[in-house]
């Protein structure tokens, strides 16, 4: 094993979290800045292109093949975990969604202690990271880094979705990010001229034009060094061969909500009688590494749409192969949107403070493959809700296999556990349905597809949802970032490790609970407020709300 030369900072992982700390830190010319990722380029033409994303989902491209041990409340099946092993780590594999969540997650972290992190003291981090379309404004931001813009799917479906929701009672709103976030919406996302923005292409390689910050693809952190109550580097594999980087300032683990709990286990932190287990000799007793995993959970109510729109006729084989290219080349045509345009944020009681179901919608038939004559038949089209458990109470964990840092670790989501949200997950079921069936669908809306319109005693409904329920991918907290008087807690408010010196984690697994959304906005906001207690900045002031 071989030493080689020092840097400042050495980030673990150029994902949502690291590309953005890699250009926030490297705006200090004098500082030095290594970036280690386990995965490779980002310029497969499947990720650049929007339309795409379905692909490397469902064939688990460009991630790191994770799937749950068995769930079991979800009849013991083994559900995916995607996460991204690639250049922009999730954002390069994820839907493309922005969302902030609600005003009141934050203010919820806040009011537990953590300084710093109320809803008035992210905005002016969420308005940094962005270049929204519409133009700057008191909630949006403009001339950042991540473009942001709001879906056109050009479909009439879309106009009867909203009046469904209104006849239904449900609020509607112009910006599911803005100052009224609760209602229906137009879905928002990180798009660029017709391709997908991702971090990668908002952070790192503008940063990488610069000659102090070095990026190192495939390769492997197998563990942090730490010696004396101080992190001061981590061992790799690159190339072929084990060496050791040194870290002068700090050491940033940003490998997200699996691998960032399984290194920081690794190099014998966590807890001590789960690592003596593989005998790892435990150096800094955290028993929450690992511990508090959540996330959002959903099913879909499917419809048979009583003619085609859009979608199917350009999924012809010779169609959808030139939209791709012309994505892909120009920046135009059908391939650059997503055909899931609503999303709704809606209350399952009124007196709740925020809503705590999303409905995300799908306007794609089940048999979603290109098809032409005499090959693949023509699929019949259909569209789809989903309703989601914005905020579920139940909690997982990620415990080590084995001692090797190739072996996956085991994901328990523990999805279902507990009866607050099989509750709001029914409740969010018997809305969808309502609002499917509102007298603005009826031109659109054929037989119910799944789970049928013969399943409707609660416990058909839930034998549905134990049988089809997935994640949204949208897991976090194994890293929680908490007060000094919760046991639980990984990093402070600052995202330092506790008991050592010299080692932050900074991803989705910091964040203690659930927001009230999709979390890649969130994680970036996370980064750049971090990335100025890094430098020792004063934060941004907080908004006047």
């Amino acid at each position: 094993m071989t030493t080689h030369a020092s840097f400042d900072y050495v980030i673990i992982g150029a994902g949502s979290a690291g590309c953005t700390l890699a250009n926030r830190l490297t705006e200090d010319a004098d500082v030095r800045v290594l970036v280690i990722e386990a995965g490779g380029s980002d310029w497969d033409p499947i990720i650049q292109v929007p339309l795409g994303w379905g692909k490397i989902l469902f064939e688990r491209l460009h991630d790191w093949g994770y799937f749950t041990e068995p769930e079991p409340h979800l009849n013991n099946r083994k559900v995916e975990c995607a996460r991204g092993k690639v250049i922009g780590g999730c954002s390069s594999i994820n839907a493309m969604g922005y969302f902030r969540a609600h005003p009141a997650d934050y203010d919820r972290w806040a009011a537990s202690g953590l300084t710093g992190w109320s809803y008035a003291e992210a905005l002016p981090y969420f308005k940094k990271t962005e270049d929204w379309e519409g133009g700057g404004n008191p909630w949006r931001g403009s001339g950042g880094p991540l473009t942001t813009v709001r879906n056109k799917y050009p479909d009439p479906l879309v106009k009867a979705w909203f009046d469904a929701g209104k006849t239904a009672g449900h609020p509607f709103t112009e910006d599911h990010n803005g100052e009224h976030p609760e209602g229906f919406s137009m879905f928002q996302s990180t798009i660029r001229r017709g391709r997908r923005c991702n971090t990668a292409m908002a952070y790192l390689y503008p940063a990488l034009k610069r000659t102090n910050l070095t990026l190192w693809k495939k390769t492997f952190a197998l563990k942090l060094v730490i010696e004396g109550g101080r992190t001061t580097g981590v061992e790799v594999a690159r190339n072929s061969a084990v060496q050791t980087v040194n870290a002068t300032r700090s050491v940033i683990v940003s490998g997200g909500v699996i691998n960032s709990p399984q290194l920081l286990m690794l190099s014998g932190i966590g807890d001590p009688a789960e690592l003596s287990q593989h005998e790892i000799a435990c150096k800094v007793p955290l028993p929450g590494v690992g511990k508090n995993l959540q996330d959002h959970i959903s099913c879909g109510i499917e419809f048979e749409r009583t003619s085609d729109g859009p979608f199917v006729g350009l999924l012809r084989y010779d169609r959808i192969a030139l939209a791709m290219a012309q994505a892909y080349f120009f920046g135009t045509g059908f391939a650059t949107e997503m055909p899931g345009p609503i999303v709704a944020h809606l209350k399952s009681r009124p007196d709740l403070v925020q809503p705590d179901i999303q409905f995300l919608t799908r306007f794609v038939p089940p048999e979603s493959q290109p098809w032409f004559p005499g090959i693949r038949k023509r699929p019949k089209d259909a569209f789809m809700c989903r309703p989601v458990v914005l905020h579920p109470t139940s909690r997982g964990d990620v415990r080590l296999r084995s001692a090797d840092p190739r072996t996956h670790v085991a994901i328990r989501q523990n999805f279902l556990s507990t009866e607050e949200d099989w509750n709001t997950f029914r409740t969010g079921f018997d809305m969808v349905r309502e609002v499917a069936h509102q007298k603005a669908l009826d031109p659109f809306r054929g037989r119910e597809i799944n789970p049928g319109a013969g399943v409707k005693s609660r416990a058909d409904i839930d034998a549905y949802m134990r049988r089809t329920a997935w994640t949204v991918h949208h897991p976090l907290g194994t890293c929680k970032m908490g007060v000094a008087t919760d046991a639980m807690a990984v990093v402070d408010n600052e995202l330092r490790v506790r008991g050592v010196e010299g080692l932050r984690v900074i991803d989705a697994s910091v964040l203690p609970d659930m927001p009230g959304g999709n979390i890649n906005a969130p994680v970036i906001m996370v980064a750049e407020r971090a990335a100025d207690l890094i430098r020792g900045r004063k934060p941004l002031a907080p908004a006047t709300l």
